[in-house]
């Protein structure tokens, strides 16, 4: 799979409308054939800053999802509403699912 993860800073105007900024992209990434998950968390020491954790099937789904419409859409309408360009960590894993941090498991 492709494991993406990003974090968004947000215009302090705008951070507390950042769900619903970016539902669009995010539900239409959701519906991707390829997309195993697309989960946004606001960060607890900034309220401003969102982290994006993302990941696609294989490198054709992650292809695809930056081909889109709806991606494209997000490049012209989401930058509006940041402080500065996200950072993102982007890697290829030989898996398709979480995997259980056994050195917290729960009995």
């Amino acid at each position: 799979m492709i494991f993406i993860t990003a974090k968004f800073r947000v215009k302090p105007e705008h951070a507390d409308q950042w769900p619903q900024i970016s539902a669009g992209f995010t539900n239409a990434t959701r519906n991707e054939p390829g997309c195993l998950w697309f989960d946004w968390s606001r960060s607890v020491e900034d309220p401003n800053e969102y982290v994006l954790v993302e990941a696609f099937r294989d490198g054709e789904a992650g292809a695809a999802h930056v081909q889109s419409e709806h991606f494209r859409h997000a490049q012209q309408t989401l930058p509006q509403h940041l402080v500065e360009t996200p950072r993102v960590i982007n890697a290829s894993l030989d898996q398709d699912d979480w995997s259980l941090l056994g050195e917290m498991a729960v009995e």
